[in-house]
Protein backbone atom coordinates (compact mmCIF):
# COMPACT_ATOMS: atom_id res chain seq x y z
CA UNK A 1 0.00 0.00 0.00
CA UNK A 2 1.21 3.51 -0.81
CA UNK A 3 2.91 5.14 2.17
CA UNK A 4 1.39 8.49 3.19
CA UNK A 5 2.89 11.24 5.34
CA UNK A 6 1.92 14.78 6.33
CA UNK A 7 4.09 17.82 5.57
CA UNK A 8 3.89 21.60 5.68
CA UNK A 9 6.58 22.08 3.02
CA UNK A 10 5.41 24.25 0.11
CA UNK A 11 4.71 22.35 -3.11
CA UNK A 12 7.15 24.51 -5.07
CA UNK A 13 10.07 23.33 -2.93
CA UNK A 14 9.03 19.86 -1.73
CA UNK A 15 11.27 16.99 -2.79
CA UNK A 16 9.10 14.81 -5.00
CA UNK A 17 8.91 13.33 -8.47
CA UNK A 18 5.52 14.94 -9.06
CA UNK A 19 3.25 17.46 -7.38
CA UNK A 20 -0.54 17.18 -7.49
CA UNK A 21 -3.02 20.07 -7.33
CA UNK A 22 -6.74 20.53 -7.91
CA UNK A 23 -8.44 22.41 -10.74
CA UNK A 24 -12.14 23.23 -10.74
CA UNK A 25 -14.75 24.51 -13.16
CA UNK A 26 -15.31 28.20 -12.50
CA UNK A 27 -18.08 30.45 -13.89
CA UNK A 28 -15.97 31.45 -16.91
CA UNK A 29 -13.49 28.59 -17.15
CA UNK A 30 -11.12 26.48 -15.09
CA UNK A 31 -9.74 27.84 -11.81
CA UNK A 32 -6.96 26.69 -9.52
CA UNK A 33 -8.21 25.17 -6.28
CA UNK A 34 -6.77 26.57 -3.05
CA UNK A 35 -3.37 25.14 -2.19
CA UNK A 36 -1.69 25.92 -5.52
CA UNK A 37 -0.74 29.57 -4.89
CA UNK A 38 2.97 28.95 -4.35
CA UNK A 39 3.13 26.84 -7.52
CA UNK A 40 1.35 29.52 -9.50
CA UNK A 41 3.88 32.05 -8.22
CA UNK A 42 6.72 29.75 -9.31
CA UNK A 43 5.12 29.68 -12.78
CA UNK A 44 4.98 33.50 -12.80
CA UNK A 45 1.16 33.40 -12.49
CA UNK A 46 0.81 31.45 -15.73
CA UNK A 47 0.17 27.98 -14.35
CA UNK A 48 -3.53 28.04 -15.22
CA UNK A 49 -2.74 29.21 -18.76
CA UNK A 50 -0.33 26.29 -19.18
CA UNK A 51 -2.86 23.78 -17.89
CA UNK A 52 -5.66 25.19 -20.05
CA UNK A 53 -3.44 24.96 -23.12
CA UNK A 54 -2.98 21.27 -22.38
CA UNK A 55 -6.74 20.75 -22.18
CA UNK A 56 -7.54 21.13 -18.49
CA UNK A 57 -11.19 22.02 -17.90
CA UNK A 58 -11.64 21.18 -14.22
CA UNK A 59 -14.09 18.37 -15.00
CA UNK A 60 -14.31 15.90 -12.11
CA UNK A 61 -11.43 13.37 -12.04
CA UNK A 62 -9.88 14.65 -15.28
CA UNK A 63 -6.06 14.58 -15.11
CA UNK A 64 -3.55 16.74 -16.96
CA UNK A 65 0.25 16.52 -16.65
CA UNK A 66 2.93 19.04 -17.50
CA UNK A 67 6.70 19.28 -17.09
CA UNK A 68 7.73 22.00 -14.65
CA UNK A 69 10.99 22.72 -16.58
CA UNK A 70 12.81 23.75 -13.43
CA UNK A 71 10.11 26.09 -12.11
CA UNK A 72 9.71 23.81 -9.07
CA UNK A 73 11.77 21.22 -7.26
CA UNK A 74 9.55 18.47 -8.70
CA UNK A 75 10.04 17.78 -12.42
CA UNK A 76 6.37 17.02 -13.06
CA UNK A 77 3.03 18.56 -12.12
CA UNK A 78 -0.41 17.02 -12.34
CA UNK A 79 -3.76 18.76 -12.06
CA UNK A 80 -6.84 16.71 -11.20
CA UNK A 81 -10.36 17.97 -11.83
CA UNK A 82 -12.67 18.67 -8.91
CA UNK A 83 -15.81 19.52 -10.88
CA UNK A 84 -17.75 22.74 -10.28
CA UNK A 85 -16.04 25.18 -7.92
CA UNK A 86 -18.15 25.78 -4.80
CA UNK A 87 -20.06 29.01 -4.49
CA UNK A 88 -18.53 31.77 -2.39
CA UNK A 89 -17.85 30.52 1.16
CA UNK A 90 -18.77 27.00 0.01
CA UNK A 91 -16.65 23.87 0.37
CA UNK A 92 -15.59 21.07 -1.90
CA UNK A 93 -17.40 17.92 -0.84
CA UNK A 94 -15.24 15.34 0.94
CA UNK A 95 -16.14 12.69 -1.61
CA UNK A 96 -15.03 14.98 -4.44
CA UNK A 97 -11.57 15.18 -2.87
CA UNK A 98 -11.50 11.45 -2.15
CA UNK A 99 -12.33 10.51 -5.74
CA UNK A 100 -9.94 13.09 -7.19
CA UNK A 101 -7.08 11.71 -5.09
CA UNK A 102 -7.91 8.16 -6.16
CA UNK A 103 -8.09 9.05 -9.85
CA UNK A 104 -4.75 10.83 -9.63
CA UNK A 105 -3.05 7.81 -8.05
CA UNK A 106 -3.94 5.66 -11.04
CA UNK A 107 -2.76 8.34 -13.48
CA UNK A 108 0.52 8.73 -11.56
CA UNK A 109 1.17 4.98 -11.23
CA UNK A 110 4.90 4.30 -11.47
CA UNK A 111 5.85 7.63 -9.90
CA UNK A 112 7.92 7.08 -6.77
CA UNK A 113 7.25 10.22 -4.72
CA UNK A 114 4.23 12.52 -4.97
CA UNK A 115 3.24 15.57 -2.94
CA UNK A 116 -0.26 17.04 -3.03
CA UNK A 117 -2.12 20.12 -1.81
CA UNK A 118 -5.59 18.58 -2.25
CA UNK A 119 -6.19 18.63 1.52
CA UNK A 120 -5.96 22.46 1.34
CA UNK A 121 -8.75 22.72 -1.24
CA UNK A 122 -11.03 23.93 1.57
CA UNK A 123 -9.29 25.05 4.73
CA UNK A 124 -7.12 22.05 5.52
CA UNK A 125 -9.58 20.71 8.09
CA UNK A 126 -9.29 17.21 9.52
CA UNK A 127 -12.13 15.91 7.33
CA UNK A 128 -10.26 17.01 4.21
CA UNK A 129 -7.09 15.27 5.35
CA UNK A 130 -9.07 12.11 6.01
CA UNK A 131 -10.69 12.19 2.57
CA UNK A 132 -7.44 12.77 0.69
CA UNK A 133 -5.52 10.11 2.61
CA UNK A 134 -8.30 7.57 2.05
CA UNK A 135 -8.48 8.50 -1.63
CA UNK A 136 -4.73 8.11 -2.05
CA UNK A 137 -4.52 4.72 -0.40
CA UNK A 138 -7.74 3.29 -1.84
CA UNK A 139 -6.92 4.63 -5.31
CA UNK A 140 -3.46 3.07 -5.32
CA UNK A 141 -4.74 -0.38 -4.32
CA UNK A 142 -3.67 -3.34 -6.46
CA UNK A 143 -4.22 -7.06 -5.89
CA UNK A 144 -0.91 -8.79 -6.50
CA UNK A 145 -1.30 -12.34 -5.16
CA UNK A 146 -1.35 -14.07 -8.53
CA UNK A 147 0.91 -11.74 -10.52
CA UNK A 148 4.48 -12.64 -11.44
CA UNK A 149 5.15 -8.93 -11.88
CA UNK A 150 3.26 -6.45 -9.70
CA UNK A 151 1.51 -3.51 -11.39
CA UNK A 152 3.15 -0.14 -10.87
CA UNK A 153 1.83 2.13 -8.12
CA UNK A 154 2.87 5.35 -6.41
CA UNK A 155 5.41 4.54 -3.69
CA UNK A 156 4.74 7.44 -1.34
CA UNK A 157 2.60 10.55 -1.05
CA UNK A 158 3.20 13.62 1.12
CA UNK A 159 -0.04 15.44 1.93
CA UNK A 160 0.52 19.16 2.49
CA UNK A 161 -1.29 20.60 5.52
CA UNK A 162 -0.94 23.81 7.51
CA UNK A 163 0.01 22.07 10.75
CA UNK A 164 0.92 18.35 10.71
CA UNK A 165 0.99 18.35 14.53
CA UNK A 166 -2.61 19.49 14.95
CA UNK A 167 -4.36 16.87 17.11
CA UNK A 168 -7.50 16.69 14.99
CA UNK A 169 -5.48 16.43 11.77
CA UNK A 170 -3.28 13.68 13.23
CA UNK A 171 -6.31 11.74 14.46
CA UNK A 172 -8.01 11.99 11.06
CA UNK A 173 -4.79 10.93 9.34
CA UNK A 174 -4.40 7.87 11.54
CA UNK A 175 -8.06 6.85 11.24
CA UNK A 176 -7.93 7.19 7.46
CA UNK A 177 -4.98 4.81 7.28
CA UNK A 178 -6.69 2.24 9.51
CA UNK A 179 -9.85 2.40 7.43
CA UNK A 180 -7.99 2.20 4.10
CA UNK A 181 -5.95 -0.79 5.28
CA UNK A 182 -9.13 -2.55 6.41
CA UNK A 183 -10.90 -1.84 3.10
CA UNK A 184 -7.86 -3.27 1.31
CA UNK A 185 -8.21 -6.44 3.40
CA UNK A 186 -11.84 -6.81 2.34
CA UNK A 187 -10.84 -6.26 -1.29
CA UNK A 188 -8.09 -8.88 -1.04
CA UNK A 189 -10.49 -11.45 0.37
CA UNK A 190 -13.08 -10.81 -2.34
CA UNK A 191 -10.46 -10.93 -5.10
CA UNK A 192 -8.93 -14.22 -3.94
CA UNK A 193 -9.66 -17.16 -6.22
CA UNK A 194 -12.36 -19.41 -4.73
CA UNK A 195 -10.09 -22.44 -4.91
CA UNK A 196 -7.86 -20.65 -2.39
CA UNK A 197 -10.63 -19.33 -0.16
CA UNK A 198 -13.01 -22.03 1.01
CA UNK A 199 -15.11 -21.75 4.17
CA UNK A 200 -12.28 -22.86 6.45
CA UNK A 201 -9.93 -20.37 4.80
CA UNK A 202 -12.37 -17.49 5.25
CA UNK A 203 -12.85 -18.39 8.91
CA UNK A 204 -9.07 -18.51 9.32
CA UNK A 205 -8.84 -15.07 7.71
CA UNK A 206 -11.03 -13.77 10.53
CA UNK A 207 -8.66 -15.34 13.05
CA UNK A 208 -5.56 -13.94 11.36
CA UNK A 209 -6.95 -10.41 10.95
CA UNK A 210 -8.58 -9.91 14.34
CA UNK A 211 -7.05 -12.14 17.01
CA UNK A 212 -3.61 -10.41 16.97
CA UNK A 213 -5.41 -7.11 17.68
CA UNK A 214 -7.04 -8.42 20.84
CA UNK A 215 -10.36 -9.76 19.55
CA UNK A 216 -11.66 -13.15 20.64
CA UNK A 217 -12.30 -15.37 17.63
CA UNK A 218 -14.17 -18.67 17.83
CA UNK A 219 -14.67 -20.93 14.81
CA UNK A 220 -17.34 -23.65 14.72
CA UNK A 221 -16.63 -26.59 12.39
CA UNK A 222 -19.29 -28.86 10.90
CA UNK A 223 -19.51 -30.99 14.05
CA UNK A 224 -20.04 -27.96 16.27
CA UNK A 225 -22.56 -26.55 13.79
CA UNK A 226 -24.57 -29.77 13.94
CA UNK A 227 -24.45 -29.80 17.71
CA UNK A 228 -25.59 -26.15 17.78
CA UNK A 229 -28.54 -26.73 15.46
CA UNK A 230 -27.28 -24.57 12.59
CA UNK A 231 -29.32 -26.41 9.96
CA UNK A 232 -29.26 -23.57 7.47
CA UNK A 233 -25.47 -23.26 7.24
CA UNK A 234 -25.06 -27.03 7.14
CA UNK A 235 -27.78 -27.46 4.52
CA UNK A 236 -26.28 -24.96 2.11
CA UNK A 237 -22.78 -26.33 2.61
CA UNK A 238 -23.66 -30.01 2.23
CA UNK A 239 -23.10 -30.07 -1.54
CA UNK A 240 -19.43 -29.12 -1.26
CA UNK A 241 -16.47 -31.27 -0.32
CA UNK A 242 -15.32 -28.28 1.76
CA UNK A 243 -17.54 -28.16 4.86
CA UNK A 244 -19.03 -24.93 6.22
CA UNK A 245 -17.85 -22.86 9.15
CA UNK A 246 -19.16 -20.15 11.47
CA UNK A 247 -16.70 -17.62 12.88
CA UNK A 248 -17.58 -15.33 15.77
CA UNK A 249 -15.34 -12.30 16.36
CA UNK A 250 -15.74 -10.37 19.63
CA UNK A 251 -14.43 -6.88 20.36
CA UNK A 252 -15.07 -5.63 23.90
CA UNK A 253 -14.99 -1.85 24.02
CA UNK A 254 -16.51 -0.91 27.36
CA UNK A 255 -18.83 -2.50 29.88
CA UNK A 256 -22.28 -0.95 29.61
CA UNK A 257 -21.65 0.45 26.12
CA UNK A 258 -24.03 -0.38 23.23
CA UNK A 259 -23.61 -3.87 21.80
CA UNK A 260 -23.72 -4.32 18.03
CA UNK A 261 -23.75 -7.62 16.15
CA UNK A 262 -22.63 -7.62 12.51
CA UNK A 263 -23.56 -10.60 10.34
CA UNK A 264 -21.82 -11.02 6.98
CA UNK A 265 -22.78 -13.43 4.22
CA UNK A 266 -19.83 -15.72 3.50
CA UNK A 267 -20.67 -17.84 0.46
CA UNK A 268 -17.13 -18.43 -0.81
CA UNK A 269 -18.41 -19.51 -4.20
CA UNK A 270 -21.98 -19.56 -5.45
CA UNK A 271 -22.57 -21.93 -8.34
CA UNK A 272 -26.31 -21.77 -7.63
CA UNK A 273 -26.21 -25.33 -6.34
CA UNK A 274 -28.70 -27.56 -8.17
CA UNK A 275 -30.28 -24.34 -9.47
CA UNK A 276 -27.07 -23.94 -11.46
CA UNK A 277 -26.25 -20.44 -12.63
CA UNK A 278 -25.33 -19.74 -16.29
CA UNK A 279 -21.56 -19.81 -16.83
CA UNK A 280 -21.24 -16.04 -17.28
CA UNK A 281 -23.13 -15.38 -14.06
CA UNK A 282 -20.65 -17.55 -12.16
CA UNK A 283 -17.60 -15.60 -13.29
CA UNK A 284 -17.77 -13.16 -10.38
CA UNK A 285 -19.36 -15.39 -7.76
CA UNK A 286 -16.13 -15.48 -5.78
CA UNK A 287 -17.46 -12.13 -4.53
CA UNK A 288 -20.47 -13.72 -2.81
CA UNK A 289 -18.60 -13.50 0.48
CA UNK A 290 -18.30 -9.70 0.22
CA UNK A 291 -20.51 -9.22 3.27
CA UNK A 292 -18.33 -11.49 5.38
CA UNK A 293 -15.21 -9.72 4.11
CA UNK A 294 -16.75 -6.40 5.18
CA UNK A 295 -17.48 -7.75 8.68
CA UNK A 296 -13.96 -9.12 9.14
CA UNK A 297 -12.41 -5.87 7.89
CA UNK A 298 -14.71 -3.76 10.08
CA UNK A 299 -13.80 -5.72 13.20
CA UNK A 300 -10.14 -5.28 12.31
CA UNK A 301 -10.61 -1.51 12.03
CA UNK A 302 -12.62 -1.36 15.26
CA UNK A 303 -9.94 -3.31 17.11
CA UNK A 304 -7.36 -0.74 16.01
CA UNK A 305 -9.47 2.37 16.60
CA UNK A 306 -10.79 1.10 19.94
CA UNK A 307 -14.15 2.92 20.15
CA UNK A 308 -16.22 2.55 23.33
CA UNK A 309 -18.74 0.16 21.81
CA UNK A 310 -19.03 -3.64 21.97
CA UNK A 311 -19.03 -5.33 18.58
CA UNK A 312 -19.52 -8.98 17.66
CA UNK A 313 -18.96 -10.11 14.09
CA UNK A 314 -20.54 -13.27 12.69
CA UNK A 315 -19.19 -14.97 9.55
CA UNK A 316 -21.47 -17.83 8.42
CA UNK A 317 -19.56 -19.33 5.52
CA UNK A 318 -20.27 -22.15 3.07
CA UNK A 319 -19.69 -23.08 -0.55
CA UNK A 320 -22.86 -23.55 -2.62
CA UNK A 321 -22.06 -26.38 -5.01
CA UNK A 322 -24.03 -28.95 -7.07
CA UNK A 323 -23.40 -32.60 -6.22
CA UNK A 324 -25.12 -35.77 -5.18
CA UNK A 325 -25.26 -34.45 -1.63
CA UNK A 326 -26.46 -30.93 -2.50
CA UNK A 327 -29.71 -29.59 -1.14
CA UNK A 328 -32.69 -30.11 -3.47
CA UNK A 329 -35.58 -27.82 -4.32
CA UNK A 330 -38.41 -28.57 -1.85
CA UNK A 331 -36.07 -29.86 0.87
CA UNK A 332 -36.84 -28.53 4.35
CA UNK A 333 -34.18 -27.23 6.75
CA UNK A 334 -34.55 -26.80 10.50
CA UNK A 335 -32.80 -23.59 11.45
CA UNK A 336 -31.08 -22.51 14.64
CA UNK A 337 -33.93 -21.83 17.04
CA UNK A 338 -36.27 -24.38 15.45
CA UNK A 339 -37.94 -22.51 12.58
CA UNK A 340 -38.25 -24.56 9.38
CA UNK A 341 -37.49 -23.32 5.86
CA UNK A 342 -38.63 -24.92 2.62
CA UNK A 343 -35.85 -24.41 0.08
CA UNK A 344 -37.65 -23.74 -3.17
CA UNK A 345 -34.57 -22.22 -4.82
CA UNK A 346 -31.06 -23.47 -3.87
CA UNK A 347 -29.66 -20.34 -5.51
CA UNK A 348 -31.30 -18.19 -2.81
CA UNK A 349 -28.87 -19.64 -0.31
CA UNK A 350 -27.33 -16.56 1.26
CA UNK A 351 -30.39 -15.63 3.26
CA UNK A 352 -30.46 -19.14 4.75
CA UNK A 353 -26.92 -19.08 6.18
CA UNK A 354 -27.53 -15.50 7.32
CA UNK A 355 -30.71 -16.45 9.13
CA UNK A 356 -28.88 -19.01 11.27
CA UNK A 357 -26.30 -16.42 12.32
CA UNK A 358 -28.94 -13.74 12.95
CA UNK A 359 -30.73 -16.09 15.34
CA UNK A 360 -27.47 -16.81 17.18
CA UNK A 361 -26.69 -13.08 17.36
CA UNK A 362 -30.13 -12.35 18.80
CA UNK A 363 -29.72 -14.85 21.61
CA UNK A 364 -27.43 -12.47 23.51
CA UNK A 365 -29.93 -9.58 23.56
CA UNK A 366 -27.88 -7.05 21.53
CA UNK A 367 -28.87 -3.42 21.01
CA UNK A 368 -28.40 -3.65 17.24
CA UNK A 369 -28.01 -6.31 14.55
CA UNK A 370 -26.77 -5.27 11.11
CA UNK A 371 -26.40 -7.83 8.35
CA UNK A 372 -24.37 -7.22 5.21
CA UNK A 373 -24.81 -9.41 2.17
CA UNK A 374 -24.38 -9.71 -1.58
CA UNK A 375 -27.92 -11.02 -1.43
CA UNK A 376 -29.99 -10.44 -4.57
CA UNK A 377 -29.71 -9.73 -8.26
CA UNK A 378 -32.81 -7.63 -7.69
CA UNK A 379 -30.60 -5.08 -5.88
CA UNK A 380 -28.70 -4.53 -9.12
CA UNK A 381 -31.94 -4.10 -11.04
CA UNK A 382 -33.30 -1.60 -8.53
CA UNK A 383 -30.22 0.47 -7.65
CA UNK A 384 -27.46 -0.39 -10.10
CA UNK A 385 -23.86 -1.27 -9.38
CA UNK A 386 -22.79 1.74 -7.30
CA UNK A 387 -25.59 2.11 -4.73
CA UNK A 388 -26.45 -0.43 -2.04
CA UNK A 389 -29.79 -0.82 -0.30
CA UNK A 390 -30.54 -0.24 3.38
CA UNK A 391 -33.62 -1.86 4.94
CA UNK A 392 -34.58 -1.85 8.61
CA UNK A 393 -37.28 -2.58 11.14
CA UNK A 394 -36.70 0.93 12.53
CA UNK A 395 -37.00 3.99 10.28
CA UNK A 396 -34.75 6.17 12.43
CA UNK A 397 -32.03 3.52 12.48
CA UNK A 398 -32.23 3.15 8.70
CA UNK A 399 -31.85 6.92 8.34
CA UNK A 400 -28.82 6.87 10.65
CA UNK A 401 -27.06 4.21 8.58
CA UNK A 402 -27.77 6.03 5.32
CA UNK A 403 -26.32 9.19 6.87
CA UNK A 404 -23.24 7.25 8.00
CA UNK A 405 -22.75 5.95 4.46
CA UNK A 406 -23.01 9.48 3.09
CA UNK A 407 -20.48 10.81 5.62
CA UNK A 408 -18.09 7.97 4.77
CA UNK A 409 -18.42 8.54 1.03
CA UNK A 410 -20.36 5.37 0.18
CA UNK A 411 -23.57 5.44 -1.83
CA UNK A 412 -26.65 3.87 -0.23
CA UNK A 413 -30.40 4.26 -0.48
CA UNK A 414 -33.20 3.57 2.03
CA UNK A 415 -35.64 0.88 0.95
CA UNK A 416 -38.92 -0.31 2.54
CA UNK A 417 -40.03 -3.70 3.83
CA UNK A 418 -43.67 -3.79 2.69
CA UNK A 419 -45.57 -6.17 5.00
CA UNK A 420 -47.86 -7.33 2.19
CA UNK A 421 -44.89 -9.13 0.57
CA UNK A 422 -44.60 -11.50 3.55
CA UNK A 423 -47.49 -13.67 2.31
CA UNK A 424 -45.52 -14.64 -0.79
CA UNK A 425 -43.02 -16.40 1.50
CA UNK A 426 -45.68 -18.75 2.87
CA UNK A 427 -44.91 -22.46 2.52
CA UNK A 428 -47.43 -25.28 2.32
CA UNK A 429 -45.33 -27.56 4.52
CA UNK A 430 -42.87 -25.41 6.51
CA UNK A 431 -42.81 -22.20 8.53
CA UNK A 432 -41.48 -20.17 5.61
CA UNK A 433 -40.14 -20.54 2.07
CA UNK A 434 -36.76 -19.13 1.09
CA UNK A 435 -38.19 -17.32 -1.96
CA UNK A 436 -41.33 -15.31 -2.60
CA UNK A 437 -42.72 -13.05 -5.28
CA UNK A 438 -40.07 -12.26 -7.90
CA UNK A 439 -41.36 -8.70 -8.13
CA UNK A 440 -39.69 -6.82 -5.33
CA UNK A 441 -37.24 -9.67 -4.81
CA UNK A 442 -34.74 -7.50 -2.94
CA UNK A 443 -37.42 -6.47 -0.46
CA UNK A 444 -38.76 -10.01 -0.07
CA UNK A 445 -35.26 -11.23 0.80
CA UNK A 446 -35.08 -8.58 3.50
CA UNK A 447 -38.48 -9.63 4.84
CA UNK A 448 -37.24 -13.24 5.00
CA UNK A 449 -34.29 -12.17 7.16
CA UNK A 450 -36.54 -10.04 9.36
CA UNK A 451 -38.42 -13.20 10.35
CA UNK A 452 -35.33 -14.33 12.27
CA UNK A 453 -34.67 -11.08 14.14
CA UNK A 454 -35.74 -11.10 17.81
CA UNK A 455 -38.54 -8.73 18.69
CA UNK A 456 -37.33 -5.46 20.19
CA UNK A 457 -33.87 -5.51 18.59
CA UNK A 458 -33.07 -2.77 16.10
CA UNK A 459 -32.00 -4.46 12.89
CA UNK A 460 -30.83 -3.35 9.46
CA UNK A 461 -30.08 -5.24 6.26
CA UNK A 462 -27.53 -3.97 3.75
CA UNK A 463 -27.82 -5.56 0.30
CA UNK A 464 -24.47 -4.84 -1.38
CA UNK A 465 -24.81 -7.28 -4.31
CA UNK A 466 -23.84 -4.80 -7.04
CA UNK A 467 -21.41 -2.42 -5.31
CA UNK A 468 -19.33 -5.21 -3.72
CA UNK A 469 -17.67 -6.13 -7.03
CA UNK A 470 -16.88 -3.69 -9.83
CA UNK A 471 -17.29 -5.46 -13.16
CA UNK A 472 -16.60 -2.25 -15.09
CA UNK A 473 -13.57 -0.01 -15.37
CA UNK A 474 -11.87 1.58 -12.35
CA UNK A 475 -13.31 4.94 -11.32
CA UNK A 476 -12.30 7.42 -8.66
CA UNK A 477 -10.65 5.35 -5.93
CA UNK A 478 -12.63 2.21 -6.86
CA UNK A 479 -10.67 -0.55 -8.63
CA UNK A 480 -11.97 -3.27 -10.86
CA UNK A 481 -12.99 -6.31 -8.79
CA UNK A 482 -13.55 -6.25 -5.04
CA UNK A 483 -14.41 -2.83 -3.62
CA UNK A 484 -14.62 -3.37 0.14
CA UNK A 485 -17.98 -1.61 0.21
CA UNK A 486 -19.76 -1.08 3.55
CA UNK A 487 -16.57 -1.15 5.64
CA UNK A 488 -16.33 2.65 5.73
CA UNK A 489 -20.05 2.98 6.47
CA UNK A 490 -19.87 0.56 9.38
CA UNK A 491 -16.75 2.14 10.87
CA UNK A 492 -18.32 5.59 10.52
CA UNK A 493 -21.48 4.46 12.29
CA UNK A 494 -19.74 2.47 15.04
CA UNK A 495 -17.30 5.24 15.95
CA UNK A 496 -20.22 7.70 16.00
CA UNK A 497 -22.27 5.36 18.16
CA UNK A 498 -19.38 5.14 20.64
Amino acid sequence: MTAVTLTKTALSTVKADAVLIGVAQGPTGPVLAPGAADLDKAFKKRLLDALTTLGATGKANETVKLATLGATAAPQLMAVGLGPAPAKDGRYDSEVLRRAAGSAMRALAGTKRVATSLALANDGAADDVRSVVEGVQLGSYVFTRYRAESPKTVDSVAVVVDNPRDKAVKAAFEQAQVVATSVALARDLVNTAPADLGPADLAQAAVDACRPLGCEVEVLDEKALKKGGYGGILGIGQGSIRPPRLARITYSGRKGAPTVHLVGKGITFDSGGLALKPAQSMEWMKSDMGGAAAVIATLRAVAELKPSVNVVGWVPTAENMPSGTAIRPSDVLTMRGGKTVEVMNPDAEGRIVMADAIVAAGETDPDYIVDIATLTGAQLVALGSHVYAVMSNDDEFRTTLVAAADAAGEQSWPMPLPPELRKSLDSEIADISNVGDRNGGMLTAGIFLQEFVPEGVKWAHLDIAGPAFNLGQPHGYTPKGGTGVAVRTLVQWLTGLA
